[in-house]
């Protein structure tokens, strides 16, 4: 069935695609105008692509060409492809690391080694050439080098072909056909992908079902498959009129199959879903992208729920975290869980309005962080995972219309229970390296959380908030590390930082503030505050003194801070004391308060810092 809004949309979409609305010649102007000097560089891509997909076999004959520039400094004599797919067989990596860790992913587990011949997936190169010249290869499991026949020097570009046969996988992990709920083809990490160079070298991570990190460029890709399927994508359908489907009133041929026809600029990744019974509807975000939802007629009723959450997320999460750059996004049904794409997510359908509506916002956030920002997950999926999951907490709260004291408890809760099992590593640890999957869910998701929320206990939530958009601003499109992030909170706090990112990042030192006793002081002349530092990871503090009157709040900052944050708002007064040098055990605070006035003491009243024990925060007069 074609639905009004449809075929409203396609008419729109063409437009959109025809005027090219975010050309790669202005997002690299933007680019080139954000970069304090002229030693960045990064790499760029542009991929044509030719797939023919047998809906039968489950195989895909593909053409790729690549041209590849180098904007390093240095000479290439080799390159790295990622083959994904090569993962789903048994006796991978993927298969002997997701049978052999302490705690499974149950979406996983020894399912990949039952797969027999035709449920496995591949990729066959069948042949490469470097600007018309034969180069060898080498594929290794997920990988594949390359050893150029000329290498690429500095500041020179050159163009790749291949040609390749794929079978796509019975869907175990992100990617496959046939999904539990019965989505024909969920395609997420599907071609023969250029593998990451920067500052730090080539990154060919072998895949381990962790996450992704690519090379900006742009895609344009031709998809031919039966007729009957209706395709959700990254990137600008270029064709409607010629594939119908709701994507327009007019089809001008009639075929067994069709051929999609997609660009995406300015992307680092493209995925795409088909399915012949794909439910299409859309609606517009006021000065912000349209949306699109391709879902089964099974999971309607809650989905059709969903677009005016989304617009009122999209509204505030491009006033708080960023304006999102491009005109589009989807939400498909597909997959086995959650997970990102460039312009997309692909998240099971079969789900509670809650559910639905938690995954939808977590995804779509990630276009932020791992779309737009895209940080290493490989190296700190953290800064992904975990400020999506910040992002999320707050928008969902903001959907619902609540606020409560501590929206990102939850996070640290997990936290404090993963200390208990004793199975916590160090935030820094490298994504495919943590010994069990509680300890990296546990860091990247909850950990990377509560370095934003903490990080507001330290410099003040107006200045996170600042940093949060400068952040974003100064850093799309440009791959930030840790070090990027924290220099803009440096510059919105004017505070000294590198001791926070050291210590929560790359050690399990734990923090335990202590008050260790309140008594008044001989004479009558007001009261005394020990306080007592029994963790290993020092912080500044927040003391809130309540009376009779009113509140008092009493900030000590950390020497090393060099500095202390703003007055925050919700307090009667707010007193600033001498800085705590992190090798000094305990502090000593002399108010003139009398004792008899005070009603309770508690350090940290916001609950912001990740203190183990906070049952010695408290102090209330006997």
């Amino acid at each position: 069935m074609l639905y009004p809004i449809i075929l409203a949309w396609s008419s729109l979409f063409l437009s959109a695609c025809n005027t090219n609305p975010m050309p790669p010649s202005k997002n690299e102007q933007v680019l080139q105008e954000a970069l304090p000097a002229t030693s960045y560089w990064q790499q760029k891509v542009s991929y044509l692509m030719e797939i023919d997909l047998d809906v039968k076999t489950h195989r895909l004959d593909g053409k790729q060409t690549l041209t590849y520039y180098n904007n390093s400094p240095d000479t290439l004599k080799q390159v790295f492809y990622h083959l994904y797919f090569n993962a789903f067989q048994p006796n991978s990596s993927m298969d002997l690391r997701s049978r052999n860790i302490a705690d499974p992913d149950r979406r996983i587990g020894a399912r990949i080694k039952a797969l027999n011949d035709q449920e496995i997936g591949y990729h066959e190169i069948q042949n490469f050439l470097q600007n018309g010249v034969p180069a060898s290869f080498r594929v290794d499991g997920t990988i594949m080098k390359v050893n150029l026949a000329k290498p690429i020097l500095p500041g020179d570009s050159c163009v790749f072909e291949m040609e390749f046969e794929s079978q796509v996988p019975k869907q175990i992990r992100r990617s496959g056909r046939d999904n539990a709920e019965g989505i024909s083809y969920t395609m997420t990490q599907w071609y023969p992908k250029m593998a990451e160079y920067d500052e730090d070298g080539w990154h060919p991570n072998p895949y381990v079902f962790r996450e992704f990190y690519g090379v900006w460029g742009d895609f344009e890709v031709k998809l031919s498959i039966d007729s009957s399927y209706t395709l959700a994508s990254t990137g600008y359908l270029q064709n409607p009129e010629e594939v119908g489907h709701g994507y327009s009133d007019k089809r001008q041929t009639q075929s067994a199959k069709n051929t999609w026809h997609f660009k995406a600029p300015q992307v680092h990744d493209f995925a795409w879903a088909a399915d012949p019974d794909f439910i299409h509807t859309s609606t517009q975000v006021p000065n912000g992208p349209e949306l699109h939802f391709f879902y089964q007629k099974e999971v309607r009723e809650n989905w059709e729920k969903l677009p005016p959450r989304m617009v009122k997320a999209f509204t505030y999460l491009n006033k708080n975290f960023g304006q999102y750059p491009y005109p589009q996004f989807s939400y498909i049904q597909g997959g086995d869980g959650g997970m990102e794409y460039p312009m997309a997510t692909m998240i099971t359908g079969n789900r509670s309005m809650r559910s639905l509506q938690g995954v939808a916002v977590h995804e779509m956030i990630h276009n932020w962080f791992y779309g737009v920002l895209a940080t290493n997950e490989s190296r700190y999926p953290w800064m992904d995972e975990g400020f999506t999951t910040y992002a999320t907490h707050l928008t969902v709260d903001h959907i619902n219309g609540s606020s409560p004291l501590n929206p990102h408890v939850g996070s640290y809760q997990d936290y404090l229970e993963l200390l208990v099992s004793g199975s916590q590593e160090p935030l820094g640890t490298q994504a495919d390296r943590y010994n069990t999957n509680k300890a990296y869910s546990t860091a990247a998701y909850d950990m990377g959380c509560i370095f934003l929320h903490q990080l507001s206990y330290v410099i003040g939530q107006e200045a996170l908030n600042r940093t949060m958009l400068r952040y974003f601003d100064t850093w799309k499109f440009r791959h930030p590390d840790p070090w990027d992030f924290l220099r803009v909170a440096e510059k919105e706090s004017g505070l000294v930082l590198d001791w926070y990112l050291e210590e929560w990042v790359y050690t399990t030192h734990r923090i335990d503030y202590a008050i260790e006793s309140v008594k008044p002081i001989e004479g009558g002349q007001g009261t005394r505050i020990r306080l007592t530092n029994r963790g290993t990871m020092p912080m500044p503090v927040d003391l809130l003194i309540t009376k009779a009157t009113g509140t008092e709040l009493h900030n000590i900052s950390l020497q090393m801070m060099h500095g202390t944050k703003g007055i925050e708002a919700g307090y009667d007064t707010w007193e600033i004391h001498p800085s705590w040098p992190w090798a000094q055990p305990s502090y000593v605070l002399d108010l003139a308060l009398p004792f008899d006035q005070i009603e309770s003491i508690q350090i940290d009243p916001l609950g912001r810092s990740a203190d183990v024990n906070p049952q010695n925060n408290k102090f209330s007069p006997q």
